[in-house]
């Protein structure tokens, strides 16, 4: 970990990390839909009347922002969390 942090820059992990945060945990397929489908069957089993729940109900948004943002907006986004982490990238634009 410590030699794939000194090769990348503060701008790439910033990048990373608001991606990261738009579409959920990097990797493999997520647990978090086979969580939510074992989830809704056992409140489905459980509800007595009333609608069955469905996955949807319970799977984990990840992206809670209400108006999604421009590129630019992004940008400036990482760029703030790149100054806040002490980077020295400092381009205006995107």
């Amino acid at each position: 970990m410590r030699d794939l942090l000194a090769r990348t820059t503060s701008r790439e992990l910033a990048e990373w990390q608001a991606y990261e945060t738009l579409t959920g945990p990097l990797g493999p397929v997520r647990g978090d839909i086979q969580a939510a489908l074992i989830a809704s069957v056992i409140a489905g089993v459980n509800r007595g009347r009333g609608r069955a729940p469905k996955i949807e109900d319970f799977v984990i948004r990840w992206d809670r922002t209400k108006v999604k943002k421009s590129p630019a907006e992004l940008f400036q986004m990482a760029r703030m969390a790149n100054a806040a982490l002490g980077g020295r990238f400092n381009s205006t634009t995107p």
